[in-house]
């Protein structure tokens, strides 16, 4: 079944942390806001806990307005970064912070992990035993901790939307604007981003 185009904007917030690889959030986040600007999404920046500036990988800096607040949306982006580096930032304090873990595994929202962000919500039991994905380097880990991995670059098992590594952060938010808007307001921003979607969304 195709999904049916949503009168209400999406609420969508994008989860931003020291140690972000610079695009795995920018790439959604310019689709999400492209979506925005027409009335189809709501998109905001979010931190894992109080409001403040984190640092991304390659220096990037960024002021966080927001703290994480489940009930204020439908979908939180994941991205990755800094995997293996087990000890400096990125996405392995995320990992070892039971009590966010905790917060995540309890949420009500579409979890969309992008690239080692997947492996975030391994840690919180989401992806076990559900088709997924993740990195090339990191699918290996996403089998032993239980997910069933999927060689495609976009995985939406209903529930859970993984993508890739790196730049399918940029599909899998085309995705979800297809899967809330359809066909015709993901092709605009195509359009507009002079970008072309590879491969097919495996869907179960």
């Amino acid at each position: 079944m195709e999904p049916r185009p949503s009168a209400e904007p999406l609420r969508v917030q994008v989860l931003l942390f020291d140690g972000v690889e610079e695009q795995d959030f920018a790439g959604p986040l310019e689709v999400l806001g492209l979506a925005s600007s027409s009335g189809v999404v709501r998109v905001s920046q979010v931190t894992t806990g109080e409001p403040g500036r984190v640092t991304a990988r390659y220096g990037t800096r960024i002021d966080v307005p927001t703290g994480w607040s489940p009930q204020d949306a439908d979908v939180l982006v994941v991205p990755g970064g800094g995997y293996g580096d087990k000890t400096g930032p990125g996405v392995n304090p995320l990992i070892a912070d039971r009590e966010f873990l905790t917060r995540l595994a309890a949420a009500e929202v579409l979890p969309v992990g992008v690239c080692t962000g997947v492996m975030v919500l391994s840690a919180a039991g989401l992806t076990r035993g559900r088709p997924c994905t993740t990195h090339s380097r990191a699918k290996a880990d996403l089998a032993a901790q239980g997910g069933v991995v999927v060689d495609a670059r976009v995985v939406d098992d209903g529930t859970l939307i993984t993508a890739g590594g790196i730049t399918s952060g940029i599909d899998a938010a085309l995705w979800l604007v297809e899967r809330h808007a359809g066909a015709k307001a993901a092709q605009r921003i195509e359009t507009v981003l002079e970008h072309e979607r590879r491969g097919t969304v495996w869907r179960a």
